[in-house]
């Protein structure tokens, strides 16, 4: 029989332009037909919702996020020392990559019953310094369109992500990166740099298609230079994940990932900047239980 669990629901009521609040009612209605019992907080940061979910867990409760992918990597890593801790994921932000890579369903209420009827699971963390992410960490042009996207209207929605290519795109200067994967180097003149836990990003883009949660790995996708016209085209096949067959894009799996650039970017991980280059991503091993749908 699977165990009645106490949940902390933390909700970031600005995720997504307020998507997360709008669907809090919805929320906890189910949770109450589910007979889970539940209390409710409001983040107001990062920090305060690390700090609510180290608090829950143990007290013995499973923090729920009702966010988007930046809080849910942020709670995964302040989760990972305590001991016992699980996780639960509802989405709540705009692109929902990591639930959409989990097989968590992307419609909130239904994801309620992942939290009833799930059955916790290993999963790996990204790290860089002393911050997690749970997704993909991504620079140069992808951090450059993270970042644009950032700043687009909430009322974009999903497209805010087109949007924020599109406008990269257009004010993009060639760069020079270094790339260092277990040991072993390369250069190249491009476009981008990202290392992968999760195969999803900007919501929906098949990035890596075949990372998984638990390897124990990056898997590190390199954009080289091509074209403006070239790298469109790219663009439309990332949502099947095909763009992995095209000669400029390269595919490399590892644990340490090194990386260097000829001029300054920030370094986006789960849409929020994480630092700046050089930097060192590792990939750490079954650092979280999180409520995975039990088939």
């Amino acid at each position: 029989m699977t165990p009645r669990r106490s949940i902390a629901l933390l909700v970031n009521p600005h995720a997504a332009g307020g998507r997360a609040l709008r669907l809090l009612g919805g929320v906890e209605a189910r949770l109450r037909t589910l007979g889970l019992p539940f209390r409710t907080e409001r983040t107001d940061s990062l920090l305060h919702a690390c700090e609510l979910a180290r608090e829950a867990a143990a007290q013995g409760e499973v923090p729920v996020t009702l966010s988007g992918d930046g809080l849910i990597g942020a709670v995964a890593g302040a989760l990972c020392d305590v001991p016992g801790a699980v996780l639960g994921v509802l989405p709540g932000g705009r692109g929902n990559d990591f639930v959409r890579m989990a097989g968590i369903p992307l419609d909130a209420e239904a994801a309620v019953d992942v939290l009833a009827h799930g059955i916790p699971r290993p999963i790996d963390l990204g790290a860089a310094g002393g911050r997690t992410f749970i997704g993909v960490a991504s620079v140069g042009f992808d951090s450059e369109a993270n970042r644009i996207a950032n700043e687009a209207p909430a009322a974009l929605g999903r497209l805010v992500y087109v949007y924020g290519a599109l406008r990269a795109l257009a004010a993009w200067e060639g760069a020079r990166f270094a790339v260092e994967v277990d040991g072993e180097r390369v250069e190249f003149e491009g476009w981008s740099v990202t290392a992968a836990n999760s195969g999803f990003y900007g919501g929906g883009m098949r990035l890596a298609p075949h990372a998984r949660l638990d390897d124990g790995a990056l898997d590190v996708v390199t954009l080289a230079e091509c074209s403006r016209l070239g790298l469109l085209r790219l663009l439309a096949k990332v949502f099947r994940g095909t763009h992995v067959h095209e000669p400029a894009v390269s595919v490399r799996r590892g644990a340490e990932v090194r990386v260097s650039a000829d001029r300054p970017f920030t370094v986006y991980a789960d849409g929020d900047p994480i630092g700046s280059l050089p930097i060192t991503l590792r990939a750490v091993p079954a650092a979280l239980h999180v409520l995975l749908p039990a088939a």
